[in-house]
This record gives structure tokens, sequence and C-alpha cells, in this order.
């Protein structure tokens, strides 16, 4: 049978009370350094018993995790302290009347150079967008000019194959009808050789031809 349900309030009895304080704090400290070895996380624990003891345990320098902790703090929550509001006022241009000549001038290098930063960070994030995109484009180049190489042999491999399955006799009759052209072009027409050419006749010549004949 499981063991029941524990009602979390403070316990009376002292004895038990000191009893479920160092199972408990075993069991913390041993869950504290599990998570910063699994998770690779930055973990400070800082225990104070009812008593006044200290226990802690730290994967880190505790100093330096509670410094961290504080600026993490200031950070993120810079308009908690009263100064911090008036000067971020003062930034936004609000609540000037009580500076001096030098207090404007401070503010207005600071707000300078925070705009260098903003502009130098915009910069280089548009650089950045600009290399992928184009990475972008060339790559959709190059698939471009795939397809199409893909599509040109492709077109070439079936206007060779219906060449060579339906115009076998046309392609090769008209393969001959251009060399015979081609010949009748260059060649001279030759003369048909004859027995015997035929001299005009003349008048002195009739006699001959006769006794030719009658031979």
């Amino acid at each position: 049978m499981g063991r029941g349900k524990i009602m979390i309030k403070r316990i009376d009895n002292t004895t038990s009370r000191q009893v479920t304080f160092s199972k408990r704090r075993s069991g913390l400290l041993k869950k504290a350094r599990e998570l910063s070895i699994l998770c690779d996380a930055v973990v400070g624990l800082i225990v104070f018993s009812c008593t006044g003891r200290l226990y802690e345990f730290s994967n880190a320098s505790m100093k330096a995790i509670i410094d961290r902790y504080v600026m993490s703090k200031e950070e993120h929550h810079p308009l908690q302290n009263p100064n911090s509001q008036l000067k971020f006022r003062q930034l936004m241009g609000e609540d000037l009347s009580g500076l001096s000549i030098k207090d404007l001038q401070l503010n207005e290098n600071q707000l300078e150079l925070s705009l260098n930063s903003v502009r130098k960070t915009k910069g280089q994030m548009v650089r950045n967008e600009n290399v992928e995109l184009y990475k972008k484009i060339n790559l959709a180049r190059q698939e471009n000019m795939e397809l199409r190489k893909k599509l040109y042999e492709g077109n070439g491999l079936h206007d060779a194959t219906n060449v060579a399955n339906t115009s076998r006799l046309p392609y090769a009759f008209a393969i001959s009808k251009a060399q015979e052209d081609t010949y009748l072009e260059l060649s001279k027409p030759t003369e048909k050789p004859t027995a015997m050419k035929m001299a005009t006749p003349t008048l002195g010549s009739i006699y001959v031809y006769d006794e030719l004949c009658s031979e």
C-alpha cells in the first residue's frame, strides 16, 4: 500500500521538523546536482535552516552566480528603481527642466552611442539577411539550371527516337536528294559521245560523201 499524501504545512513537532528538513535537504541538493550535470545548467542553491545553519550547492563560483543574478535582475527590470525611471524618462526627452547643460550633453552622448549601437546591430542583421538571400537565390538558380538541363536532355532523346522510328525513309531520301542537287550544281553537264561528228557540208565535199556511201 502506497504512502498517503502529506499535507504541505508547517510541522509543529520540532524533532519531526528537523528529520523532514534533513531528508528533504538531501533530496534537494541531489536534484540540483543532477540538474547541473544532465542539463549543463548553472545552478546555485542556498538554504538556511530554521536554526540559521547554511547549506549550499553550486557547480560554479557562488559569488559569480549571485553577481550574474543581480545583473540579470537589473537588465530585466530596469524601471523598478525610481532613479532608473527618472533616467529613462530623461533619455526619452521628458523631465529635462532640472538638468544642466553638462547633464544634457551627457544624455545626448549616451543617446548617440545607443543610436550607433542600434544602427550597427541593424546593419549587421541586414547584411546577414542579404547573405542568406543571395545563397537562396544561387541555390534556386542552380536548381533551375539542373532542371533545364534535364529537360533539354529528355527532349533530345525523344526527338532522336522519333526520327529513328518514324522518319527513316524520308530522311534517307532527303539526304540522297540533297546530294544529287549538290552534284548537279557543282558538276557541269557532259556531252554524250557520238560515233562521228557531222561537219557542215560544203559544195566540194558532196561528191566524196556520195562515193563513200556507194562503197
